[in-house]
């Protein structure tokens, strides 16, 4: 395993702590807004603050891209970072949230651990080494299409600027596929499709760091991700499409004719 890789598993097992010692105590929590259906928590800040202490103290002269906190300057080196995927899920007692951190090089993933505190369930990945689920080889379900898929999605909660397309898409998949689910963490949600829980994924308006590990997690489990048109700009556009190479092609085919101009911008 690579040294960025177990000081990140070192860093989610640091704030998963924090997130697990809050959980007994949500009522006391303060909760503050940052827009319309988004909150932002004490148990947010301070899983941040332990993500960032671990990291700052193995790499000080890495760069840090947070959730909360935003922007770090440092090298080429930068540390995405969500500190609590699921931030309302988490607020409910609804056991689906997740803990995300991702390492950039110039740019490109290198590093991926996702950890789910509840279930003590570590995803790691290293670009060109594959993906794991704590001991376990991760291999992405190979579905040749739509039929009998299990589809993750996550609905708009906060930009509506795309829900018209978003519900087209919406009623096509739910004709011609088994199912679709909406847990409420995308970390989770890309890490389930290369543990092939999910057979393939699609969001729009996703932040970096919903998902970065998680994209990283898919294609080393043997999967694609794109943007939804197809292309490579999926962390600049939030605008995701994940799964299995075949039932990915059936995905993008299926979402095209609910594409708009803005969209694919």
């Amino acid at each position: 395993m690579q040294p960025t890789t177990n000081i990140a598993i070192r860093a989610a097992r640091s704030a998963g702590s924090v997130l697990m010692r809050y959980f007994q105590r949500i009522d006391s929590l303060t909760i503050d807004s940052k827009g319309k259906n988004d909150f932002v928590t004490e148990v947010d800040r301070a899983s941040e603050q332990a993500i960032i202490a671990v990291l700052r103290k193995a790499y000080p002269s890495h760069s840090i891209l947070a959730e909360e906190s935003g922007s770090h300057e440092g090298n080429d080196f930068q540390w995405v970072i969500d500190p609590l995927d699921g931030t309302t899920n988490y607020l409910h007692g609804f056991p689906q949230f997740s803990i995300s951190i991702a390492l950039k090089h110039k740019g490109v993933l290198e590093t991926a651990v996702v950890y789910d505190p509840l279930r003590d369930e570590i995803f790691t990945a290293n670009r060109g080494a594959g993906a794991m689920l704590n001991d376990r080889r991760l291999r992405i379900a190979d579905r040749k299409g739509l039929g009998g898929a299990l589809l993750g999605t996550g609905f708009p909660y906060r930009d509506f600027r795309h829900m018209e397309a978003y519900m087209g898409m919406l009623q096509t998949f739910a004709r011609e596929c088994a199912g679709i689910r909406r847990p409420g963490s995308a970390a989770l949600d890309f890490a389930y499709v290369a543990a092939g829980r999910l057979d393939g994924f699609w969001e729009l308006g996703l932040a970096e760091w919903d998902f970065a590990a998680g994209a990283l997690l898919v294609k080393e489990a043997g999967g694609t991700v794109s943007d939804i048109g197809g292309g490579g700009r999926f962390l600049e556009t939030g605008n995701v499409v994940a799964g299995g190479l075949k039932l990915h092609g059936a995905m993008l085919k299926a979402i095209r004719p609910h594409l708009t101009d803005t969209l694919q911008a």
